[in-house]
């Protein structure tokens, strides 16, 4: 019989913020799989735990996903961890857990920490809607592109960022998404808490003046305001993209980018009774 793998939240700044379970579990595998085994030796020093760890990271997942499903399909229990929050969310392990799904071994989430929605928690922005969007890429015309693909989503969007790239992100948010209400937080749950709230380039401008800036970082972004293009109705504008010259399938198309919905959708609209 197969072993489970655990797939366990950690703390992602104060050791305190585990679950009970995840201790017990964390007690009672055969073993951890963690992206650095110094930084998981803190947390289980904490709470007097002593089992055998093993690295599994981004530069060596490939060749350690094997190793670990061999000993899985031996019967052997591994608690995945990562080195703050829940392990998958812009973390290494998609490999190691789609590869035991494809082989019927059992998988098993033990929830718990996230920046993700330790962040919108305390955003002020709304929650009932929202997209994750890891880390924005390093390089800024990519990260502009993203930014354009999800300007007319409506609902929060949630980014990583690190404090090198910062300024620049900010920056491209400002010009690409504009003067939408944000929340930045930094270092949370950790002694040096900060969250700071504005727009972009409020965010920036104060940030800018520090001498350094610090700490792992998680930007919430509210959504924006709709284009003035969609208070005319759905069939005016159709029949305006008609007269200029556009093609019926390629006017729907435009419609349903211009305003976040389905060709379908558009389709639906446009010849209801």
């Amino acid at each position: 019989m197969s072993g489970t793998l655990y797939v366990v939240a950690t703390p992602i700044g104060n050791l305190d913020d585990i679950t009970l379970r995840a201790i017990r579990v964390l007690r009672e595998v055969d073993r951890i799989a963690c992206e650095d085994t110094r930084q998981t030796r803190k947390l289980l020093d904490r709470h007097g735990i002593a089992r055998p760890l093993v690295s599994y990271h981004e530069h060596n997942e490939q060749a350690r996903a094997e190793e670990l499903l061999t000993a899985l399909e031996a019967g052997v229990n591994i608690a995945l961890v990562s080195d703050a929050g829940t392990p998958l969310i812009a973390d290494p392990g998609y490999r190691l857990v789609a590869q035991a799904r494809a082989q019927g071994i059992a998988v098993s989430p033990i929830p718990g920490p996230s920046a993700v929605l330790a962040s919108l928690s305390a955003s002020g922005l709304p929650t009932d809607a929202f997209f994750f969007g890891g880390f924005l890429p390093a390089k800024k015309t990519q990260r502009r592109k993203i930014l354009e693909e999800l300007k007319l989503y409506q609902g929060t969007l949630v980014f990583y960022e690190t404090p090198h790239r910062i300024l620049e992100a900010l920056d491209d948010i400002a010009d690409v998404l504009g003067p939408r209400r944000m929340t930045l937080g930094r270092e949370l749950t950790k002694i040096h808490e900060e969250f700071l709230v504005g727009d972009a380039a409020e965010l920036r401008a104060t940030l800018a003046k520090r001498q350094s800036i610090k700490g792992e970082i998680t930007l919430v972004v509210g959504k924006g305001e709709l284009p003035a293009a969609d208070a005319m109705p759905i069939e005016a504008a159709f029949e305006k993209l008609l007269a200029g010259g556009v093609p019926r399938m390629e006017a729907m198309k435009t419609i349903a980018r211009e305003r976040g919905l389905s060709k379908r959708e558009v389709y639906q609209k446009l010849n209801q009774q």
